[in-house]
């Protein structure tokens, strides 16, 4: 049995004759009606000024300059919050701010958000005004303590909102109802990088820094740290997202970037000038992310700030080792997960469509990546809960395309009302909490709103492929032009081909990953390789075609550049 592979349709006219015919047909496969869809200049993008809640908010915040006001971001323990926090700290520095400081909530002490715990410890260290960074749309009461201790707030967010806002003095949150910004899309780090835009211009308006003495800085230097925090945080790549994260790699790939941004990438052993948009979810979102998994996020929080090269390499090294640490503690908890879906059912298509998974000594800084595993693998949307306290299980949760889990959550919950605690996200993550007494009710349900919502769905199973490539394509010269495309990520995916090929040699590497070298035309061979392989069928000499669904990549090895292919689905090929 082989791929299900479905080819994109494309009946759009070419958009352009100078574009390679391949590059051009992954454009129109993605639904791109002209070029202008592909600009990636600054210019282009959408003005802050229809992002409702940012002249409030930036008025806020002059005043706080103006009258030295100690000014507190609240941040999140994931990698857009890290780089959320690092760039309302850099922009309001350099716009004359004295008093700024941060706090993210460890997750294991304070949960998630602008919890009234935490906002206790920035009143009593004197906070006067307090800013949410990619949290605070649903911390209602974190906000209404935050007033009743006198402290003015602005909530700058991403996620959808519930039935009722926070009394918050000033929100930002493309989001929020009313908000005519085009662009629904932005992560936290997005919406914080245009409120301090509009605070720069608000500035520039009163002729502060001329008053100062002090030069108006330069956004666009901070566009490496909201290019990372937009693809960690897999939000839909559109037209303005696109344009963030291409600037922000053109500021990487020409050594512009922060210095702990180039340390993190110097410790992974990643060229700056080969840096693709995969790479800043891949190479740079973990080892921020393992920072707030396993212990403080402000470990990532000042690599991103740090302006000393040497101190910024310790800090990546720092941050490598517990990338490593949570790989290790994902390997194990992937393990027990797998123990747990075996029990299941012996046939995938028999499983349920949803998957839920707990264990008491699961941990909950891995549970979203052991959830992302799970979905990926089984193709269903999928919830990891680990421990919270005596009586309450956290959960992560990551779906699949087409069934948007916060919507589900929220039916759950208008189904079962006060079943869970809290809940909150967007349509490819969320998060929840629940009493662990109600997990079999609530895993009951959860299943049933899944499976409605997976009715219109044609299959999971099915892989949308850009078709095949011809031998000739199979070169270095087109994957270098993939490469400096535009950038691919989530809703406007990476270029993926399709196609048969024999097998000229296999082994595996570091007893998982599987390496092919495959023959291509009469003497023509090409590299392979396939991450995290079944090994209870790979590798198997006797299978000497293989079908493939692949994307098109430049390996760089000790300065050398050679075509490879970065297989994505594998299975056994006959005639």
């Amino acid at each position: 049995m082989g791929l299900s592979i479905v080819r994109r349709t494309v009946t759009r006219e070419p958009l352009c004759p100078t574009l390679h015919p391949v590059l051009d047909r992954v454009y129109r496969g993605r639904a791109i009606a002209s070029l202008d869809e592909l600009e990636t200049k600054v210019q282009a993008l959408q003005h802050y000024a229809h992002l409702t809640g940012t002249d409030k908010a930036a008025s806020l915040l002059c005043q706080a300059i103006y009258n030295n006001q100690k000014v507190v971001i609240v941040g999140d323990f994931d990698a857009d919050g890290a780089t959320s926090t690092a760039i309302c700290m850099l922009a309001l520095q350099q716009m004359g701010l004295q008093q700024v400081s941060y706090l993210v909530p460890n997750r294991f002490d304070f949960g998630y958000g602008l919890s009234e715990q935490i906002v206790d410890v920035a009143c009593d260290e004197g906070a006067e005004v307090i800013v949410t960074v990619d949290n605070g749309i649903a911390c209602l009461p974190g906000v209404a303590r935050a007033k009743a201790r006198g402290a003015t707030v602005i909530v700058t967010d991403h996620h959808l909102p519930g039935s009722q806002l926070p009394e918050a003095d000033a929100i930002v949150n493309p989001n929020q109802p009313g908000c005519e910004f085009l662009s629904k899309n932005l992560a936290g780090v997005g919406v914080a990088f245009y409120l301090m835009l509009a605070l720069r211009a608000r500035l520039q308006a009163d002729a502060w820094f001329e008053k100062q003495n002090i030069p108006a800085p330069n956004l666009a230097n901070l566009l490496d740290i909201v290019a990372v925090g937009t693809v960690a945080d897999v939000v839909p790549l559109d037209k303005n997202n696109r344009i963030l994260v291409h600037q922000g790699l053109q500021r990487i790939r020409a050594g512009k970037c922060r210095p702990g941004i180039r340390a993190l990438f110097e410790v992974a052993g990643k060229t700056l000038a080969h840096v693709s948009a995969t790479d800043l979810g891949f190479v740079v979102g973990p080892r921020l992310n393992a920072a707030g998994r396993l212990d403080d996020m402000a470990l990532g929080i000042e690599c991103l700030l740090s302006d000393d090269a040497m101190q910024a390499r310790f800090q990546a090294s720092e941050l490598d080792q517990l990338n490593q640490q949570r790989k290790t503690i994902e390997s194990d908890m992937k393990a027990e997960a797998e123990k747990v879906i075996a029990g299941l059912s012996v046939e995938q298509q028999q499983m349920p469509p949803a998957l839920v998974l707990y264990k008491e000594d699961f941990h909950q800084g891995v549970i979203g990546i052991v959830a992302g595993r799970m979905k990926e693998k089984y193709k269903r949307p999928a919830i990891a809960f680990a421990h919270q306290d005596e009586a309450i299980i956290k959960g992560s949760a990551r779906s699949v395309p087409g069934v948007h889990i916060r919507d589900v959550l929220e039916e759950v919950n208008t189904r079962k009302p006060g079943l869970i605690s809290k809940f909150g996200g967007h349509a490819m993550a969320a998060g929840l909490s629940l009493p662990i007494a109600a997990l079999p009710e609530f895993e009951a349900t959860f299943i049933k709103v899944v499976s409605r919502h997976l009715e219109n769905i044609d299959s999971l199973h099915t892989i949308m492929s850009d078709g095949e490539l011809a031998t000739s394509e199979l070169s270095l010269p087109l994957a270098r032009i993939l490469k400096q495309a535009v950038p691919f990520g989530q809703g406007f995916e990476a270029p993926l081909f399709d196609g048969v090929f024999e097998i000229a040699h296999q082994r595996l590497l570091k007893q998982q990953h599987l390496k092919l070298i495959l023959k291509i035309g009469e003497q023509q061979e090409v590299d392979a390789i396939a991450f995290n392989v079944d090994t209870s069928i790979w590798p198997d000499t006797s299978i000497t075609q293989v079908q493939l669904a692949y994307q098109l990549e430049v390996n760089v090895f000790r300065g050398k550049e050679t075509v490879q292919l970065m297989v994505q689905e594998l299975a056994p090929y006959e005639d």
